[in-house]
């Protein structure tokens, strides 16, 4: 009796226990693909790239997905996070692509105002993780602008990319943003070769 009174107190206890909170995760993006890389530098103008803008969700810390396919509704995840804001590691990723190709003989996060220079300027439209059947993918969309000292813009154009994960893992997911953030900067860094080339810039 007494054995069968403290199954009973153990298992009320169980009951009564609150359940394990999940362990909190945090992702970056792998190691991004190169660009290709200039022989010599197309501007002599430093490039200046600023943090990027996010509005709303996509100012937040937490991973992001869509609810249905055609991605009518989003949500966020309370467990599953990005190592930084995805405006600050996208901003840090493109500095690094761009320094790394040669494209201009200085390429950094921060410069004086008065400083002659073409300066980016992003803002996340699309950040998501979608279900597709029994498989993932990803959606990423940057509005990229480049200024020169007038203020007025010599690129101002949205530049989209989707990525199929590997796997349905959040690990597959976020390898699956890397590629598509890089295949996103590659078109970007097309049209900015291409301005950089022109007379009237650097």
């Amino acid at each position: 009796m007494k054995t069968m009174v403290a199954l009973i107190a153990i298992m009320l206890l169980a009951a009564c226990s609150p359940a394990a909170v999940p362990d909190v995760t945090y992702f970056r993006l792998p190691t991004p693909t190169p660009l290709p890389h200039a022989d010599k530098p197309l501007s002599s103008l430093p490039i200046e790239i600023a943090v990027f803008n996010g509005q709303g969700i996509y100012a937040e810390q937490a991973l992001i997905y869509a609810t249905t396919p055609e991605a009518g509704a989003l949500r966020t995840y309370h467990y599953q996070l990005w190592s930084d804001p995805p405006s600050r590691a996208l901003q840090t990723r493109l500095t690094t692509m761009l320094r790394d190709s040669g494209i201009s003989p200085l390429v950094t996060d921060r410069l004086p105002a008065s400083n002659q220079a073409l300066r980016v300027r992003g803002s996340i439209l699309r950040y998501d993780r979608i279900k597709r059947d029994q498989s993932y993918e990803v959606a990423v969309a940057f509005e990229m602008r480049v200024e020169q000292d007038s203020g007025e813009p010599l690129i101002e154009q949205t530049y989209a990319a989707q990525a199929a994960a590997t796997d349905a893992s959040m690990e597959g997911s976020v390898r699956a943003f890397g590629a598509a953030v890089d295949q996103a900067f590659a078109k970007f860094y097309a049209d900015l070769a291409a301005l950089t080339k022109e007379p009237h810039v650097g």
